[in-house]
């Protein structure tokens, strides 16, 4: 009986490793083995900051909006907790750009809303 050796579908995986390797540096670009866990590791600090980013955003429409209400002598838990009692459903995102970018509508809003 005829031996396979599988060579093509092998060939072709290692060349698909390396190829995405290209740029790492010495045997991470170059060895197969070294190539597969530096491209493992690689997809799982990309997985991780997929996740971080999300965080991070919402951190930082938080932080713009406290500013925005420090200097209206006001706190955002309590902006925060007076929206939820009016039943006011905007999420941080929108409202934190409505502060920055138009601050005369978030003005409006913020009189509304304390009141």
């Amino acid at each position: 009986m005829v031996r396979v050796s599988n060579w093509l579908q092998r060939q072709r995986s290692h060349k698909r490793y390396l190829s995405e390797a290209k740029w790492f540096r010495l045997g991470r670009s170059k060895v197969y083995n070294q190539a597969k866990d530096a491209l493992i590791k690689k997809w799982q600090h990309a997985y991780v900051s997929r996740r971080l980013k999300k965080r991070d955003f919402r951190t930082l429409w938080t932080e713009r909006l406290s500013a925005v209400l420090r200097e209206k002598w006001s706190k955002y838990n309590t902006f925060i907790h007076a929206m939820a009692q009016k039943d006011i459903i905007i999420n941080r995102k929108v409202l934190s750009n409505i502060a920055v970018a138009f601050p005369e509508v978030f003005d409006k809003m913020f009189k509304e809303i304390v009141k």
